[in-house]
């Protein structure tokens, strides 16, 4: 009974005192960001004139007519169409880019803005030279169609971006903007949320939103939490219960009294979380940024001699010689590179979600790639830490007789094992009779009459005191309770004893599940308790966990988790509250059974459900994310080192060139073999053993 009381008091302690994060906290934005101030509109803008202005400059270029064959219909001014069509595009279709371009620079972190700029530049300045006499080849209709592949490109990833972001729209439409007060009369009056405070009594009718965060003073419903902890089963509520805002209410009117209102409540914690993580930047993400700024400098540092040397040495004259250039910095357009992680994690997250799985830091599924071990906190992760009844023993006295006085007595008590005695009853359909002059005794037990009998019901010792001893069967079943590491406690009059009760924390269904599933997966689980050896290894035991650590201090969970991160890759899975530290420490910090805590300060992935299973799940889409990451990257780069020589020329021997228009082709689809990579993350399946 202490040791429960303790841990509670522990529990309740630390739901306040998150600590300060390291690992998990999200990188603040970068001092700049290539889409600031833009919108998928304005891509779409730009892209649809850019595209009616193609039309012309494709159909008067002498180039497409040479390959399609045909002629076009000549009129007068038709020489000048070509250019100013090329003009409109470039300072309308490609200030975008532009823009962007001098916002890298400010900040002297060149970019795929400041390559695609240098393109264009390249194009449009040079063949508006040719239109003003300057010998060569004017690059108009590789100009409009470079501008176009990037403008859908642009237009594609933006289009993500947002529809990423309506998750955090539609949680804010699920919160009512008006609830139902109940005022001193008990009338009910309409007041906005925001005018609510901690302690007002709400009415929430049948088919209504909850507004707030609170508990069930009166009524009976059932509550579809499905946008919170993905079940689509209505939760039963009564009295007592907890009710989330967000949460639609189901047949019952309820009155509840407001625990938390605006950025309080677990909804907006929950789109906190959701920002943070749309906020963060991987390492994967940091590894793809940099990609990018070596790949502008190479473009440049090749693009350059490129020209140079094609100047001097080539026969073909200058036109040859910038064509060559600007097909470089064509196929170095890092488009690909920039979607390359971006859309995998946004698929990722969203996956996640769906699924109970809130993401506060982007890094999360990198870390959860290679895990080696998965450390468990024991109560209230691998156990519900509710305790429930695991034997009885009696002598001489029916089970039943025996578990209905017991249960009449324990019916007054608020103790959790005098819950677990009154379950146990209801749950067998053990009538519970009537218990008179109930009295609490502090450190013992509970003692009343029943049925005309003077019954006593506590600790073991309590009945050594009063000279009451155990039969054989009853001291049977002490013994194994005390090996087992269960509490017993037993009930008895004055001078006998009628029975012995033991008692255990729950284990939760889905444990055993996650164990197996996670040692599939090549993780050794490992299991973290400051309860006593014997309640360890029988949980364990349980289980099927082989690695254990007994009566751990919060602190000392810390120190086991750094000392298994030297074996390898080490992920905790705690409650987030007392277990905080052991989170920080930890390569991946997982809270389950996240409810009203949602926000946890300590961990990078937190587990709506309470479900064990969801670890599994959690390591599942971390490997299928990290693949998908890794397969981006190595073709966003990849395909440079072949592209990029053969559009500076060193294969024009052999008949081998690339043209600016090639180029973007070539840059196109790899943007787009990229998207599609990271769109076939959505088609990721949880595996059976790890499923709900």
């Amino acid at each position: 009974m202490t040791d429960q009381a303790g841990h509670q008091a522990m529990h309740d302690h630390g739901a306040h005192a998150h600590p300060p994060t390291d690992h998990a906290s999200p990188a603040p934005p970068p001092a700049h960001d290539k889409h600031a101030g833009h919108s998928p509109g304005m891509f779409r803008d730009r892209l649809v004139v850019s595209l009616l202005l193609t039309v012309p400059i494709l159909y008067l270029s002498d180039h497409i007519q040479s390959w399609f064959g045909f002629r076009p219909v000549e009129f007068t001014g038709d020489g000048a169409v070509t250019p100013l069509a090329a003009t409109v595009l470039f300072f309308y279709a490609g200030s975008v880019f532009i823009r962007g371009s001098v916002s890298e620079l400010r900040h002297r972190v060149p970019g795929m803005m400041t390559l695609i700029t240098l393109a264009i530049g390249v194009a449009y300045g040079y063949s508006v030279a040719v239109t003003l006499g300057l010998d060569g080849e004017p690059f108009y209709w590789e100009l409009a169609t470079l501008l176009d592949v990037m403008l859908l490109g642009h237009w594609m990833e933006m289009r993500s971006v947002v529809a990423a972001s309506r998750a955090l729209d539609h949680l804010a439409s699920m919160v009512p903007s008006v609830a139902h007060r109940l005022e001193p009369d008990g009338s009910a009056r309409d007041v906005s949320v925001a005018d609510l405070v901690a302690g007002d009594r709400i009415l929430v009718r049948p088919g209504e939103q909850v507004p707030i965060d609170g508990t069930i003073a009166a009524g009976a419903s059932a509550l579809n939490e499905a946008f919170l902890t993905g079940e689509s089963r209505p939760v039963d509520k009564v009295a007592g219960d907890e009710a989330i805002a967000g949460s639609v209410n189901g047949e019952g009117a309820l009155t509840v009294v407001v625990a938390r209102v605006g950025a309080g409540t677990t909804l907006r914690q929950i789109m906190r979380l959701v920002e943070d993580a749309q906020a963060s930047r991987s390492r994967f993400q940091v590894l793809a940024d940099r990609a990018a700024l070596w790949l502008t400098i190479i473009a440049v540092i090749v693009a350059v001699p490129t020209l140079v040397i094609w100047l001097i040495v080539g026969s073909e004259g200058s036109s040859y010689a910038v064509a060559r250039a600007v097909t470089v910095l064509v196929i170095a357009c890092p488009h690909a590179l920039g979607l390359a992680i971006p859309l995998v994690t946004t698929n990722a997250t969203t996956i996640a979600a769906r699924n109970g799985i809130l993401v506060r830091n982007r890094e999360a599924f990198e870390r959860g790639q290679a895990l080696r071990f998965v450390a468990f906190d024991k109560t209230g992760t691998l156990t519900e830490g509710t305790f429930v009844m695991r034997g009885i023993a009696t002598d001489g006295t029916e089970e039943s007789e025996a578990l209905a006085l017991a249960a009449a007595l324990e019916r007054a008590s608020e103790h959790p094992l005098a819950a677990a005695v009154v379950n146990a009853a209801e749950d067998r359909g053990v009538p519970i009779p009537e218990a008179s002059e109930v009295t609490a005794v502090p450190g013992k037990g509970v003692a009343g009459t029943v049925r005309g009998r003077s019954l006593r019901i506590g600790k073991p010792e309590w009945a050594e005191e009063t000279g009451i001893q155990p039969a054989p069967g009853h001291r049977d079943e002490l013994r194994r309770a005390s090996e087992r590491g269960e509490s017993a406690i037993v009930l008895f009059d004055d001078s006998s004893m009628l029975g012995v009760f033991s008692l255990a924390d729950r284990v939760r269904p889905g444990a055993r599940a996650a164990v197996d599933r996670l040692r599939t997966m090549g993780i050794e689980p490992v299991m973290i308790t400051g309860d006593a050896e014997a309640v360890a290894a029988t949980v364990a035991g349980e289980l099927g966990i082989g690695r254990f650590h007994a009566r751990v201090l919060p602190a000392d969970k810390a120190r086991i988790v750094t000392e298994l991160r030297q074996e390898g890759p080490t992920a905790f899975v705690g409650d987030g509250i007392n277990d905080a530290p052991a989170l920080l420490a930890a390569d991946l910090g997982i809270a389950i059974g996240a409810g009203t805590n949602v926000a946890i300060e300590s961990a990078d992935l937190v587990l709506i459900d309470d479900d064990p299973v969801d670890v599994a799940r959690a390591v599942e889409l971390s490997r299928a994310t990290a693949r998908k990451m890794r397969q981006n990257l190595a073709w966003a780069t990849g395909y440079n080192v072949i592209a990029m020589p053969l559009a500076a020329g060193v294969a024009a021997s052999a008949g081998i060139v690339l043209e600016p228009a090639v180029g973007a082709l070539f840059m196109s689809s790899s943007t787009v073999i990229v998207a599609l990579n990271a769109m076939l993350l959505r088609r990721f399946e949880f595996s059976k053993e790890g499923g709900r």
